[in-house]
């Protein structure tokens, strides 16, 4: 981005400034919020990109004493003497219009969401070059985000290769599971996915506060029937929810359930939790399912007459993740890794044979969304910054 500005002057009784811009595109910024964001080193700290200005300090009435500007940036002269340099671009990027700020937006947050069921085009990559390369790794994080899951080939088939992806994101998400964990037939499973049986459709962890937001399953020995895996982007089964069933939408994401989870593995825990199964943010868009039904507590913290509304709601959502239009079916080969969002994607598995030793084998591992979501920046500008 690269801005001119055609002109600059103070508006509002000197609480607002006006940039025209070459293109004559106009911005406007308050005095008060140029005030906070002076970038000059007594009130910005250069080395840790923070603010050194406190808001004990701030006049919030403050009007604009003198301005001047050229091409490329305005100085402001304040009431006390102190003064502040903007750069056209830093100001650009910041403008207030619902354009620019939807903009900005969708460059910090990558909200773009590719709906999927039954017709899923699973993205594959190798999984030495994520590690090695990248822009390989971008292209695993892009699609992560955008697509819900990625599925790594190539992995060996020994323990330890989640640490490296922890390693190359960041770090990885510790729970009471361990910072990685064994899916596999164990005697007194004190975890429903540590048994042969059909896991149904879930999320992994609902019984926390703050879910793990994405999940590494790494496939080490599979057995040969049974054992196929089931995923379904919830997301676009919330979207069919509400079309066909406003009210259950309604309602499942209204309404507060308790999960619990206790026992001992890293160390002991008693765990509970309350969420709406469909969480929604301030603007009426899904942004996670909380749905485990093996947590979901025996607690339910509403009042009678809406336990029978809840239930009808409840099955008529996981119906619509069971049709054969929503779930997507595979099987993991030993050396793959799946990577998906926890936040979006609820997953199962078919029941398998228990043998006289282990036939399948996972280990898993859990990673933090502003993890992730961190390496996503640094790489798009590093693969950027290169081409």
């Amino acid at each position: 981005m690269h801005c001119a500005i055609q002109n600059a002057e103070v508006l509002d009784g000197a609480h607002l400034m006006q940039i025209v811009w070459q293109d004559g595109t106009e911005s406007f910024y308050p005095a008060v919020w140029l005030r906070d964001n002076c970038q000059c080193p007594d009130c910005y700290l250069h080395s840790a990109k923070a603010r050194k200005l406190v808001v004990e300090a701030l006049d919030v009435n403050i009007g604009i004493k003198g301005l001047t500007f050229d091409r490329k940036r305005v100085h402001i002269t304040w009431p006390n003497e102190h003064c502040s340099d903007f750069e056209a671009d830093w100001l650009k990027k910041r403008c207030f219009s619902q354009q620019a700020r939807e903009k900005f937006q969708r460059e910090l947050f990558l909200p773009e969401c590719q709906y999927w069921g039954s017709e899923l085009q699973l993205p594959t990559l190798e999984f030495e070059d994520v590690l090695r390369n990248d822009k390989d790794a971008y292209t695993w994080l892009s699609d992560l985000k955008k697509v819900g899951i990625v599925r790594l080939t190539g992995a060996s088939d020994k323990r330890g290769e989640v640490l490296k992806l922890g390693k190359r994101i960041g770090f990885l998400y510790l729970t009471f599971y361990g910072h990685t964990w064994h899916v596999q037939d164990k005697i007194d499973a004190n975890n429903v996915a540590y048994t042969t049986g059909k896991l149904s459709f879930h999320t992994d962890y609902p019984a926390l506060h703050h879910p793990p937001g994405v999940q590494l399953l790494h496939c080490i020995k599979q057995t040969v029937t049974g054992g196929d895996s089931e995923i379904v982007d919830g997301f676009n089964v919330c979207r069919k929810l509400k079309e066909k069933n406003p009210r259950a939408f309604q309602i499942l994401s209204s309404t507060f359930v308790d999960f619990t989870d206790i026992g001992v593995d890293y160390c002991d825990f008693s765990v509970q939790s309350k969420h709406k199964i469909i969480e929604l943010d301030d603007k009426g868009q899904v942004v996670r399912i909380n749905f485990n039904n093996a947590t979901r507590d025996t607690i339910f913290d509403v009042p009678v007459e809406k336990v029978q509304p809840f239930y009808t709601a409840l099955k008529e959502f996981v119906d619509l993740m069971n049709c054969k239009e929503s779930k997507f079916t595979f099987k993991m080969n030993p050396g793959d890794v799946i990577t998906f969002d926890n936040w979006r994607l609820l997953h199962g598995r078919q029941s398998y044979e228990a043998g006289t030793e282990i036939s399948r084998h996972l280990e898993g591992a859990y990673a933090d969304w502003d993890v992730v979501m961190s390496r996503l920046r640094i790489l798009r500008k590093t693969v950027q910054n290169s081409n």
